[in-house]
């Protein structure tokens, strides 16, 4: 057995530990990152591509920001369609802040590339990892590396690895307390090699279904339908696609499909986010609803927390860790509320009742026409301010 001494042991190397790497290494905090995928698997697996500007400001701040900057496309706002008719929502001008689309995916290369340059361990492709002693001042991670058994020490654990991760499981259960909403309905994404239709997101409610148009690119389309839980993709040719997407959105730009995939629809918070030396980030504690594209963002806002938390935790300062969790859980809470709302608003949840369909569309004409509902969208949208 190999054995290891670090001071963070962080599992996972999506954003939310990578981007913990990067903050504790700026910090003088020496960190282990072990990721079960390969590293192809977590810099080609598509996900979310919309920063908060908060987010956008926190991977600057951390030194990974150049390429995005370069090439992220900054947005000042949205558009809501619905009853034949759509509403621009002024983002910067109600708010002062802006959003970026830069796939998640492009974050994480970023994250890996300067994980590696720093000469830290990063190490792809493990299995069999388990928790230990996660109560004690001293717990440990083991896991298997390239056949080798490995053994970690450490000062502090963070579970970044998602909500099939093993971090999560490794709170007592007598501590953990969960809570889910699961909706009756998915996205069926595709991307697709076609000009955008806007330079900005449209939301579509209409009496089919939830629509939206979004982009990676100015070349590339990313856009979804809303479809059932157990969708069967087989049962959606190209030409299927497009029909219904012309139908909910109205003109598209069609071009080839590159990819399909249905997205399943869940809000999911777990509590506390920290047990002993064990703090939970990102995926691992919480999933929203794709609707307002959220779960990028609640991951940098965890770990915002969480860094200075630990780096003065190993300083013999543990204030910070004492209140991780609740200070993450106030804002988790909000935004899940943001999350529910917005898929509430813009979804069909019944096959046949004209009473929803009604309520939904008058929920849409109040906040279209109010400039208070308007920039509470607007300020929620862009994202809350951090609690630090």
């Amino acid at each position: 057995m190999k054995r290891i001494r670090t001071q963070v042991a962080i599992i996972g190397a999506g954003p939310a530990g990578l981007l913990l790497a990067q903050l504790l290494h700026r910090a003088g905090v020496d960190s282990l990152v072990i990721e079960r995928q390969s590293r192809p698997y977590i810099e080609g697996r598509i996900r979310a591509g919309l920063l908060e500007q908060g987010s956008v400001d926190t991977l600057t701040e951390a030194g990974l920001g150049e390429r995005l900057h370069r090439e992220g496309l900054a947005h000042e706002g949205m558009e809501l369609r619905f009853a034949g008719g759509n509403q621009r929502i002024e983002l910067f001008g109600l708010t002062g802040k802006r959003v970026t689309i830069y796939g998640q995916q492009e974050s994480v290369k970023d994250m890996v590339a300067a994980r590696l340059a720093t000469g830290r361990p990063l190490l792809f492709e493990v299995a069999d990892t388990a928790l230990h002693d996660v109560s004690s001042d001293a717990p440990r991670v083991t896991f298997t590396h390239e056949g080798v058994p490995h053994e970690v020490t450490c000062d502090a654990i963070a579970g970044c690895d998602g909500f099939h991760g093993p971090s999560r499981a490794a709170m007592p259960p007598e501590v953990l307390r969960v809570y889910e909403r699961v909706y009756p309905f998915a996205w069926l994404g595709i991307l697709a090699d076609a000009r955008p239709i806007s330079h900005e997101l449209i939301y579509a409610r209409h009496e089919d279904g939830f629509a939206l148009a979004t982009m990676r690119s100015e070349t590339v389309s990313r856009l979804y339908l809303q479809c059932a839980p157990d969708e069967d993709l087989a049962l959606w040719p190209d030409e299927r696609i497009w029909e219904a997407l012309h139908q909910r959105l109205g003109a598209v730009n069609e071009g080839p499909i590159t990819q399909k995939g249905v997205t399943a629809m869940r809000s999911f918070v777990a509590e506390p986010m920290r047990h002993g030396r064990l703090f939970l980030a990102g995926d691992a504690a919480h999933i929203v609803p794709p609707t307002g594209a959220k779960g990028m963002n609640l991951a940098v806002a965890d770990v915002r927390l969480l860094a200075p938390a630990l780096v003065a935790l190993l300083r013999g300062d543990g204030r910070l860790a004492e209140t991780y969790s609740a200070r993450a859980l106030a804002r988790i809470w909000k935004v899940q509320r943001f999350s529910w709302w917005m898929t509430a608003m813009l979804h069909k949840f019944s096959a046949d009742d004209p009473f929803e369909h009604r309520v939904q569309t008058a929920e849409l004409d109040y906040v279209c026409g109010s400039e208070a509902a308007r920039r509470s969208l607007a300020e929620q949208y862009v994202g809350l301010p951090y609690d630090e």
